[in-house]
């Protein structure tokens, strides 16, 4: 059974893509035969986000059980970084005079910052006092989640939720809250704006004001 799903099969397009470019570059090939495979469609319509209770529950498990690991669910939360962008960190990209994470090279092989609020600021000052000497090229985080995460989320009960929907959660709250999607493609760092537009729709205040825009206007009723 084919398991594959459109997005993998589109990376692995884009992949063999650029192999035969840099060889048509370089004399190797003819031809570039990855450029006649069709690109697949993605549905990225289903945005998993962390309800409140889910979060309670969550943070409950993870304190009870993986307390240490706290640190790392704030400033995913409070950051909307990718899980490669997170657990790739060194100290020399977090600033805690600014109060800003400051991204290098991301996905899209463009830098962006992301300030800090208060909990995301305590959660580093956390993770830095636990160390006694840093330099500016180690790593924040040691490892990956792996166990502690699962075992978090089984004993909360929380269920398909994966971590980078952590990432899902900030820029859903974000937009629930009313913030303009402009703002939120900066601070998540997507390509297009058409990638943060699949969080429109959760701004239900937003539509609400521009539906009753539309309402007619009161008429007096004369007696």
């Amino acid at each position: 059974m084919n398991t594959q799903t459109p997005a993998t099969s589109n990376r692995y397009r884009a992949l063999f893509s650029l192999i035969f470019r840099e060889a048509l570059r370089n004399g190797k090939v003819t031809g570039n035969p990855a450029r006649l495979v069709r690109q697949k469609h993605e549905d990225n319509g289903v945005i998993r986000w962390l309800t409140d209770d889910e979060e309670k529950a969550l943070r409950s498990a993870i304190a009870e059980h993986h307390a240490e690991h706290m640190p790392e669910l704030d400033i995913a939360l409070g950051t909307g970084m990718r899980l490669s962008e997170q657990y790739g960190l060194t100290w020399a990209s977090v600033d805690l005079v600014r109060k800003e994470v400051r991204l290098a090279k991301t996905k899209n092989y463009s830098g962006r910052s992301i300030p800090m609020n208060a909990s995301v600021e305590a959660a580093f000052r956390e993770l830095r006092s636990r160390v006694r000497t840093v330099k500016l090229g180690d790593l924040v985080f040691a490892n990956y989640p792996r166990r502690w995460w699962e075992d978090a989320l089984a004993r909360s009960r929380v269920v398909n939720f994966r971590w980078h929907d952590c990432r899902h959660t900030f820029c859903s709250r974000l937009a629930m809250r009313g913030v303009n999607l402009k703002v939120i493609q900066t601070l998540a760092g997507h390509k297009t704006v058409a990638m943060t537009a699949r969080y429109a729709h959760l701004d239900n205040a937003s539509l609400r004001v521009a539906v009753n825009s539309l309402a007619a206007p009161s008429v007096a009723v004369s007696k």
